[in-house]
């Protein structure tokens, strides 16, 4: 293989042109021969034992060039690519400018390469941290979730029903006394003012005692997702099973003691607040290293091709089948529950994905313009902290992981600390 030539064409376009030499070329039909002669079949030879020669006489000198070229190809085009030191984004296009077999081959490469980063600004940002404060609110709300967890059920038969209540009904829905599809169930539990039923139903089931069976009317919003329905009026019959109220209980020492670690509400409280007060301090954290980032890529300066942010939001999509591959839901099935389709998906992805894209853009260019690396040291640890994680052996997490890209990672990592630490934080 032999590189002839590497021209920048455009931004973040290469074109390279590969010469491969008529003697490789050579050795690569004979290859391709070897491997194509045994489905051949010539008269007057068994299958498989036809010259080269007589094959090319037969099908013309040119039969086994593809074969040979697509031999070829994969080494050449690497090969070249690793010569010229571009590095790529997408996979190249590849167009075969001649072919022969005295003079050999010419390839023309076409490479999207990475764009070249300007970052200035990164050191000294300026970015303000607030944190919340807690108040004696958020700690009831946190007491009251544990008081939701105790509730006991208790069964109501002295009173009718009241909003707020649970009720468990048998319904049918007519329209101009025909029964639609979708409008009957039995035994269904619903909690009066949730808002699960269409505006008036649940309000008109209370006032109404366990046992009871009637009628009730009730109008079809205007934008009801069933056209057929839609602003219609129509009469639910209803047998009301049951009634069941939620009672809270109090919080007191006895509940705390029964429920938790600690022995008084106090301890509760105060452990609570604590609990509220790190994760205030995780949120803002949170909040000034998104504006630090946010800076960090205001401050940078590339063209960056789109192929790159389409990439990303491919690999983000990959990664939302993965997550849901263990809950037995496949992408395609996600996209019916939700609604969506593969193009609103991509777009909902994208601006996330250009930011992710210029984040690592900006932040590998900062490792470059400070000489920050990975020591094989700090490579080995990581290795053996994704081993832990993943209950794999380290060379087997080797086969999925290179070694230089968590040495990339890392440094990208090294470079985040050191925006950080230079940050001026008010």
């Amino acid at each position: 293989m032999s590189l002839k030539s590497a021209n920048k064409v455009e931004t973040n376009k290469m074109e390279l042109e590969i010469e491969i030499s008529a003697e490789a070329f050579e050795e690569a039909i004979e290859k391709a021969y070897q491997k194509a002669k045994k489905n051949i079949t010539i008269q007057g030879f068994r299958k498989g034992k036809a010259p080269r020669k007589l094959i090319e006489k037969q099908y013309g000198e040119g039969v086994f060039y593809e074969d040979a070229v697509n031999l070829l190809y994969g080494p050449e085009v690497d090969g070249a690519i690793a010569e010229s030191g571009v590095e790529l984004v997408a996979r190249p296009e590849v167009e075969v400018t001649s072919i022969d077999k005295n003079t050999g081959v010419a390839l023309k490469v076409v490479c999207i390469t990475k764009p070249e980063v300007e970052i200035k600004d990164y050191k000294g940002i300026e970015v303000e941290k607030t944190v919340n404060a807690v108040t004696d609110e958020d700690i009831d709300r946190e007491c009251d979730k544990l008081r939701e967890k105790n509730v006991r059920i208790i069964t109501v038969d002295d009173r009718a029903a009241e909003m707020g209540d649970d009720v468990v009904i048998d319904f049918e829905g007519f329209k101009d006394d025909v029964a639609f599809d979708g409008g009957k169930a039995e035994d269904f539990t619903l909690s009066l003012g949730s808002g699960q039923f269409i505006p008036g139903f649940e309000e008109a089931i209370a006032g109404h005692n366990a046992g009871e069976k009637f009628d009730i009317n009730v109008t079809f919003p205007e934008e009801y997702q069933v056209k057929e329905l839609a602003g219609a009026p129509a009469v639910f019959k209803i047998n009301l099973k049951s009634i069941s109220k939620k009672e809270l209980p109090e919080l007191d020492d006895d509940m705390i003691k029964d429920s938790t670690e600690f022995d008084t509400v106090d301890e509760y409280k105060a452990d609570v607040k604590k609990k509220l007060e790190e994760a205030a301090g995780k949120a803002a954290d949170a909040q000034v290293e998104e504006k630090l980032f946010d800076t960090v890529i205001e401050n940078m300066t590339a063209e960056i091709p789109q192929v790159m942010f389409d990439n990303r939001v491919n690999e983000m999509i990959n990664e939302l089948a993965q997550r849901l591959q263990p809950q037995g839901i496949t992408l395609d099935l996600y996209l019916q529950y939700t609604g969506q389709t593969m193009d609103t998906l991509k777009k909902a992805y994208m601006e996330q994905a250009e930011k992710q894209v210029k984040l690592r853009l900006a932040l590998e260019q900062i490792v470059k313009a400070e000489g920050i690396e990975a020591s094989e040291e700090e490579v080995n640890e990581e290795f053996a902290k994704l081993s832990d994680t993943y209950k794999m052996d380290v060379d087997q997490i080797k086969t999925y992981i290179r070694g230089e890209d968590l040495a990339k990672d890392i440094a990208v990592g090294k470079a985040v600390d050191m925006i950080k630490e230079a940050a001026v934080i008010k």
